[in-house]
C-alpha cells in the first residue's frame, strides 16, 4: 500500500500545483461580459461584471473596433475553459484527499 500511497500524493501535489498555474492563468484575463445597451435610439458598450451582490457597468463607448470585440469573445472563452480546467482539478483533489485519509483494509 506504500506505493500506491506514495502515487497518490504524488498526483495530489502535481492537482494543486495545476489548480495554482490556472488560477495565475485566470488572472490574466478581464472578468465579466460585454454589452450593448440602446439608449435614445444610440448604441453604446459596456463593460458588465459582477462586484459582491452588485453588478456593474463601464462605459467602452460608442463604437468597438471589431478586433477589440474578436479579442473579448477569446478571451471570455479562455476564462471558460480555465474555469471548466479548475473545477475538474477541485473534484480530483478532494477525491485525492479522501483517498489518501481513508480507512485501510488490513
Amino acid at each position: 500500500m506504500g506505493v500506491i500511497k506514495g502515487v497518490l500524493r504524488e498526483e495530489l501535489e502535481n492537482s494543486i500545483r495545476l489548480k495554482k498555474d490556472y488560477e495565475k492563468a485566470l488572472k490574466k484575463y478581464p472578468g465579466g461580459s460585454l454589452i450593448e445597451k440602446e439608449i435614445k435610439g444610440h448604441k453604446y458598450y459596456y463593460l458588465a461584471y459582477r462586484d459582491g451582490k452588485r453588478v456593474r457597468f463601464i462605459y467602452k463607448g460608442k463604437k468597438l473596433s471589431k478586433e477589440f470585440i474578436a479579442e473579448f469573445e477569446k478571451s471570455k472563452q479562455l476564462r471558460t475553459k480555465y474555469k471548466k480546467f479548475i473545477r475538474q482539478l477541485n473534484k480530483r483533489i478532494k477525491y485525492l484527499r479522501k483517498s489518501l485519509h481513508g480507512k485501510e483494509d488490513v
